[in-house]
């Protein structure tokens, strides 16, 4: 299970094993990592699980899907290079050691 290390809007770490195959949103609220709300449950409609993404790791996603980007338009904190739905992200063993940024707000 690839270890992934969450840091809030403080600085604030916590790094938890996540099972290949679910999605980070998923991983996140299992591990209880405050800051992903996640208010749609997963269906790309509320932009809630709002994150950014290491740079080094953003070759490891998919590419951004038309839904996906248009909610990205409506995040509470803003939109950056790296800012993704932590809903539309499968872990994968290649996300060992992936670092997550959580923005300051989600709504």
């Amino acid at each position: 299970m690839p270890n992934v290390i969450f840091i809030d809007a403080n600085g604030k770490s916590k790094t938890v094993d996540c099972m290949v195959g679910t999605s980070l949103m998923k991983s996140a609220q299992l591990h209880g990592v405050s800051g992903i709300y996640a208010e749609c449950g997963g269906q790309k409609m509320c932009a809630t699980c709002h994150v950014y993404i290491a740079d080094e790791f953003l070759d490891t996603l998919p590419e951004i899907s038309a839904d996906e980007d248009e909610m990205l338009d409506a995040t509470a904190s803003d939109r950056l290079h790296n800012s993704r739905l932590s809903c539309s992200i499968i872990i994968k063993p290649e996300h060992e050691n992936l670092v997550v940024h959580l923005p300051k707000l989600q709504r």
